[in-house]
């Protein structure tokens, strides 16, 4: 389950069963957006967020980020 909705501007993975924080990443603004996820043309699966600033408390970058999920278990970097 990925969530961005924070102060603190990260997007993160959490474990739906456990509730334990998988990954997190800082995002150039505030992630106001709802996460989404999709299958790509090859095969991976992606997630995007939508990151936003106001010049203030919310950063100044309006940008949208995407990450590559591991293609197996045994892939340890995610990229974007």
């Amino acid at each position: 389950m990925f969530i961005g909705a924070t102060l603190d501007a990260y997007v993160r993975a959490f474990d739906i069963d456990s509730g334990k924080e998988l990954w997190k990443y800082k995002l150039p603004a505030g992630g106001k957006a709802t996460p989404m996820t999709y299958l790509g043309a090859d095969g991976r699966q992606y997630a995007v967020i939508s990151a936003g600033g106001d010049g203030k408390s919310w950063g100044k970058a309006d940008s949208v980020m995407a990450f590559a999920l591991p293609k197996n278990p045994q892939e340890e970097d995610s990229g974007h």
